[in-house]
């Protein structure tokens, strides 16, 4: 495959016709789709950041609270994608045959994964729309600066979306997606400033969270948000999301197309 088909990929407007095919599937089963991202903020926030914040007080002049606030969206983010284009896509691609079934129509391949990833965005686009909702209600974010994370958020979305379809391109099967799970996501999961600054770390770490961890870049946007504190920091964290989701989104298309053409 050449250099140009790597950056020029034939993605047509069509690949949101299979966009629009997740979106019917996930709005036949709205009530599982839609109770879980609005429990779940609401038990975090109750059980860490009530709870927790008791004890812990304040981070940096920050309630708790309002700290774990931004990165439980910025979580929701990465998870929805994420396992929307790993195992999602993994069920849709080998067991259900629904790629096969669509590249069977005038789409192409490309048409097929962008649609999938456009949706995989999507998904984390819904999912920080209604936990800002919940978050609001608490009282926990500032406004109307945390209402920028909803556009940013499809942005972020496409990042793991790409990622997530990256490693379901090279998984020979369903639980070998396991791998990722526990040693890519857990790990940011834990140590991307999401539960405490990075700054607490010993050096180098802090630095290498910035440049191998998506999820640290994505918790600074965030937060950076949901307080109305932007900094320098929030700049590059965004450049970097930005060009990242940008590779990974060509990467993915690339990788995929490759193992369906084999």
């Amino acid at each position: 495959m050449t250099a140009s088909s790597f950056f020029a990929p034939s993605v047509t407007r069509s690949a949101w016709r299979v966009w629009r095919r997740n979106w019917d599937v996930f709005f036949k089963t709205y009530r599982v789709n839609f109770l879980p991202p609005i429990l779940e903020p609401v038990l975090y926030l109750l059980a860490i950041g009530f709870g927790l914040g008791l004890f812990v007080g304040e981070i940096d002049g920050v309630p708790y609270v309002e700290f774990i606030a931004p990165a439980l969206v910025a979580i929701s983010i990465m998870n929805s994608s994420f396992f929307e284009c790993t195992y999602g896509s993994f069920v849709r691609m080998y067991y259900m045959k629904t790629f096969d079934a669509m590249v069977a129509t005038p789409l192409s391949i490309d048409d097929v994964i962008a649609g999938e990833l456009l949706w995989g965005a999507t998904r984390s686009l819904i999912y920080a729309t209604m936990m800002l909702v919940v978050f609001a209600l608490f009282g926990i974010i500032d406004l109307p600066l945390s209402l920028l994370i909803i556009p940013f958020s499809f942005a972020a979305g496409l990042l793991f979306a790409g990622i997530g379809m990256c490693f379901t391109a090279v998984t020979p099967g369903i639980n070998e997606l396991n791998y990722p799970s526990f040693l890519f996501i857990t790990p940011m999961f834990l140590f991307s400033g999401t539960f405490f600054p990075l700054s607490i770390l010993p050096e180098p770490l802090p630095s290498v969270a910035l440049a191998v961890l998506p999820l640290a870049h994505l918790v600074n946007v965030t937060r950076s948000l949901t307080l109305s504190a932007i900094t320098p920091l929030f700049f590059v964290s965004l450049a970097w999301i930005f060009a990242f989701g940008a590779l990974f989104f060509l990467l993915s298309i690339h990788l995929m197309k490759r193992r369906l053409i084999v």
